[in-house]
């Protein structure tokens, strides 16, 4: 039976992100799923370096006892799930963040560094969805506004840290959608097959 870790990205409990993170938790609960959410703003975690932890950058450790704990789930995950909102044409800061402190260079972490790139040890992550919601239309963020998600998230740092298999589904314009349109989304979560 596959393990999911839910990375989770909204302040609001009210956004609706959280309905999103709700409506797949509970799809997940249907199907006697085995996941664990990792609530970024609710567990207070700490999106940047501090002396201290930058110290330790080139060395593959921290002192941050929330990276120790979230780069384990990483490891033991089978698959990723990621809901979040797209502020200005990519991920929030503190989903980046988390990329910037918890993906950590060296045998055993997240990745290594070789002379042709990098190279992702996070491999026993088969898959990985990423359900995004932007004010902007999703042909606007693809046409208009460099395709950050698409073309650096999932096709390229996801990859690098050894995710090969990436599902994106981006539900735009969610500031003037309806009701109707809000469902439809929900439903299509389900299509997944998480």
């Amino acid at each position: 039976m596959s393990k999911y870790l839910i990375i989770y990205c909204h302040p609001w409990n009210k956004s609706f992100n959280h309905a999103i993170l709700t409506h797949v938790t509970h799809n997940l609960d249907v199907r006697h799923s085995n996941y664990k959410v990792i609530d970024l703003y609710a567990e207070h975690f700490q999106p940047f370096y501090d002396v201290e932890e930058m110290s330790l950058f080139h060395t593959g450790q921290t002192h941050d006892p929330k990276v120790k704990e979230y780069l384990s789930d990483l490891k033991t995950a089978d698959k990723l799930i990621f809901i979040t909102p797209v502020w200005w044409n990519d991920i929030p800061g503190m989903l980046k963040g988390f990329f910037d402190k918890v993906m950590k260079e060296g045998p055993g972490l997240s990745h290594t560094v070789t002379k042709t790139g990098i190279k992702g040890l996070l491999t026993n992550l088969s898959e990985a969805y990423v359900l995004t919601t932007s004010p902007s239309p999703t042909f606007y963020l693809k046409l208009f506004c460099g395709n950050a998600i698409q073309k650096v998230f999932v096709n390229t740092t996801l990859k690098q840290i050894g995710v090969h298999k990436t599902h994106w589904k981006n539900f735009g314009n969610v500031t003037h959608s309806k009701l109707e349109r809000r469902q439809k989304y929900l439903q299509y979560t389900e299509e997944f097959n998480f």
